[in-house]
């Protein structure tokens, strides 16, 4: 963990970046060196002399008034301060000869974790730090830490896995539910607008304006430098409820003005276009001056905000223009396949899709 922990804090803008292996009391650790194995030691019979001299052995049984009293030989108080080193101590190997402890292993000394963590029987380590939203994205942090840095890591320490929590797993998480809302949002739309039109083709040509007003709101954030984040995607879920109003007016007038009025559908959409723009043109205009002054705001407290408005502001502008510009065309080529049939004039009986 501590390879991690300098890792992330070497990013602009991450503080106080810290794991919960908090540093114990200290310990020796005694690692057997390649000389071991073939002096026939191992690492078993040195934990056990060990042992046996600091902590003593049972080496018989005697009976005290009744009672059956283990005898133990360990090591007295002097004795282990002064072997202490460890320089002094020898290990019995199987045939009865000594060698010392020094010859066989390394000794080293070193500081265990105080409180070992553990989920679902595995250890665990966690790692959390301070991310300054204005210089750095936690996303980014992560996505780039995933790229470079954690194959390497696995590949010195095969086994460990890696589980991202906090900030972007709560995003994740938001990210989904508000995926799962926006798609029974549109689902419910589609069915108003089918019963609406008495169509299942022209709530499509409406709804076509939801995913291309996407476009607006990404070249906004490139045009502003800003990273797509939740609050950017709030306000692109926030965005398609409002898209749309233009596009069904739009298309209501052209089936008016087809139905009723006898023009073709080329013709209908042209008048619809010029009869509609000045009533778009002012709702745009209107809206998005009302938007401009918290996405120009340079305030802490605004930043959260920017990416929101920026996606409504820019998707809104491209919204218009496709609802101007393309809706119409869109409408006309259909109608050359039969959708002006399909769809009849809206205003008499529902025709068989």
């Amino acid at each position: 963990s501590r390879e991690l922990v300098d890792w992330l804090a070497s990013y602009d803008g991450v503080t106080s970046v810290m794991d919960d292996l908090r540093p114990g009391k200290t310990e020796l650790r005694i690692t057997l060196t390649d000389a071991a194995g073939p002096m026939g030691v191992t690492a078993a019979m040195v934990a056990d002399q060990l042992r046996a001299a600091w902590f003593g052995t049972t080496v018989s049984e005697m009976q005290v008034a009744g009672r059956a009293v283990d005898v133990t030989a360990q090591f007295d108080e002097a004795a282990a301060s002064a072997m202490a080193s460890f320089d002094d101590f020898v290990v019995t190997r199987a045939d009865g000869t000594a060698i010392p402890l020094s010859v066989v292993a390394r000794v080293e000394t070193g500081r265990g974790a105080a409180r070992i963590n553990h989920e679902d029987s595995a250890r665990t380590a966690t790692i959390q730090g301070t991310i300054d939203t204005r210089r750095a994205n936690a996303n980014a942090i992560v996505s780039d830490t995933l790229a470079r840095f954690i194959p390497g890591l696995q590949n010195r320490y095969p086994g460990i896995t890696l589980d991202v929590e906090g900030q972007r797993a709560e995003a994740t998480k938001t990210q989904l539910s508000m995926m799962k809302g926006f798609v029974i949002g549109l689902a419910g739309v589609f069915m108003l607008l089918s019963f609406q039109f008495r169509s299942y083709i022209e709530p499509i040509v409406v709804m076509l304006v939801i995913p291309l007003a996407l476009a607006g709101t990404i070249f906004g954030h490139l045009a502003m430098g800003l990273d797509f984040s939740m609050p950017s995607l709030l306000g692109y879920v926030a965005l398609a409820g409002v898209v749309v109003n233009n596009s069904i007016l739009l298309v209501d007038f052209i089936k008016h003005e087809h139905g009723e009025g006898g023009l073709t559908v080329a013709q209908a959409a042209s008048r619809a276009v010029r009869a509609r723009f000045r009533a778009m043109f002012l709702t745009t205009t209107t809206t998005v001056a009302g938007l401009i002054p918290i996405l120009t705001e340079t305030s802490l407290q605004a930043q959260i905000l920017i990416p929101l408005v920026a996606s409504l502001v820019f998707g809104l502008i491209a919204a218009s223009l496709v609802v101007i510009l393309v809706l119409p065309a869109i409408y006309a080529i259909l109608a050359d396949f039969g959708l002006d049939t399909l769809a009849g004039s809206g205003e008499g009986e529902a025709q068989p899709a």
